[in-house]
């Protein structure tokens, strides 16, 4: 059984009004290319996948994709959750606004905390990717499920280890056709995975 759209870790959901439209443009933008490749969306049994956010410069949380969006041609900024607090050891999430947050949101805060120049992240699906990459690309244990404290052990293991810091792509082995990408920015996420798509002739 796939193991997908599973929140994982206690979650308190704040609930309230969506973020500004100019705040989370830039968010909704590349959700929306990153969909029209086939990177984000929905899986023949109603499953979404994939999911991004963006952490503003100096501040303290991020926003994120909703739960359960890949299946919408469009975001709106109703779509868009922002993570306000965490605990990563503790498994638990913190956020606000008019949807929850992804599912995969205790793993983009373990990417953030890797490096404080990571304005962003990036998690797609990508079969050809993830078949090919696999040991190619820094891969995460396949024993470890997405969304648990122990992938952000593995994210930490990943950046002081192997060339994760550089390339700015993983595969999650663990979880099905799952690869991240993370950057300054936005733009430096997207680009980052197309190099690779690229460099694998995908």
């Amino acid at each position: 059984m796939r193991d997908e759209g599973v929140t994982k870790y206690e979650v308190e959901w704040l609930e309230g009004e969506a973020p500004e439209s100019g705040v989370v443009a830039g968010l909704i933008a590349c959700r929306d290319r990153l969909l029209s490749k086939g990177f984000i969306g929905v899986y023949p049994d109603g499953i979404g996948f994939g999911n991004i956010s963006e952490k503003p410069r100096g501040a303290s949380g991020f926003f994120i994709t909703g739960s359960q969006t890949g299946a919408l041609p469009h975001l709106q900024p109703k779509h868009i959750s922002r993570v306000v607090d965490y605990d990563i050891a503790g498994n638990r999430v913190v956020c606000a606004g008019a949807i929850q947050a992804s599912s995969e949101s205790l793993t983009h805060a373990a990417v953030y905390e890797l490096d404080a120049a990571i304005g962003a992240v990036v998690h797609v699906h990508h079969r050809g990717l993830w078949l090919r990459a696999q040991n190619e690309l820094p891969t995460t244990d396949p024993s470890i499920p997405y969304g648990t404290p122990a992938m952000a052990r593995e994210m930490q293991r990943l950046f002081v280890s192997t060339n994760l810091k550089v390339v700015r792509v993983l595969v999650m082995a663990g979880h099905e056709e799952g690869c991240i990408s993370f950057g300054a920015t936005l733009a430096d996420a997207e680009s980052a995975l197309q190099n690779v798509v690229a460099r694998f002739q995908l």
